[in-house]
């Protein structure tokens, strides 16, 4: 792969990667799914968001194969 092509790609990503983070006030639902492990004792929060987690994962697998198939 060519450095112009690899620039462009990491430009893409990059761009894709802002646009999320403008919209992250607006995904709310990610990090609270049923599935989402959260404790709080006293000052202690404990929180993992496997399965927000897991809907970023699935959802990006399919994006790249869509965009990267040969």
């Amino acid at each position: 792969m060519g450095i112009g092509k690899t620039l462009v790609i990491l430009g893409i990503i990059c761009i894709a990667a802002g646009l999320f983070f403008m919209a992250g006030g607006k995904l709310s639902f990610l990090g609270h799914l049923p599935g989402d492990i959260h404790f709080s004792k006293g000052n202690t929060d404990v929180y993992f968001p496997w399965v927000s987690c897991l809907v970023v994962s699935i959802v990006g697998t399919v994006l790249l194969n869509l965009f990267f198939r040969r």
